[in-house]
């Protein structure tokens, strides 16, 4: 199977099928999958929110070496970008000042989606965690990074039509 990585256009590249022989039963994503959706959220926040919480329940059983060194940075790094998220949705587009404010919070928070995915492949080539939950990292991580990048674009188009 090919990783999903970074290309030049900045977006992730994310495989339209999961392998059907490797599916293993993950326990751990039916306990998160579990957590409600909430209709006054964006779905990019629920999909954030839902993946911190996945991380958190992974993470909890890897070995005491790794967690000052990869579990804290990825559990924070998930935090933050779900924190630049619930900023940029509470500035309102009014004004240019305010636009550049708030597509500027959703560009941090993409970019720290994009580095928890390199340190969540960081982890599982450590022993961090398993092969099949950085898979399942990746496929929410994509989710999360499109959603982010079309609420940023669909902010831009907003923008573009009330000027005209």
């Amino acid at each position: 199977m090919r990783y999903n990585r970074l290309s030049r256009s900045k977006s992730l590249k994310i495989p339209r099928t999961i392998e059907k022989a490797a599916a293993e039963k993950d326990t751990e994503l039916e306990r998160v999958s579990k957590i409600p959706e909430e209709s006054s959220d964006l779905i990019v926040i629920t999909k954030t929110k839902k993946l911190g919480a996945y991380i958190v329940v992974i993470t909890q059983k890897s070995p005491a070496r790794f967690r000052s060194i990869f579990v804290n940075r990825m559990v924070n790094l998930c935090l933050e970008a779900l924190q630049d998220m619930l900023r940029a949705n509470f500035i309102r587009q009014d004004t240019l000042e305010n636009k550049n404010k708030r597509e500027q919070y959703q560009s941090e928070a993409i970019v720290k989606l994009k580095m928890l995915g390199y340190i969540a492949l960081l982890s599982e080539n450590a022993g961090c965690i398993l092969r099949r939950q950085y898979k399942q990292v990746s496929i929410q991580l994509g989710d999360a990074i499109n959603l982010a990048t079309a609420w940023r674009k669909s902010d831009n188009e907003k923008w573009r039509d009330k000027q005209i």
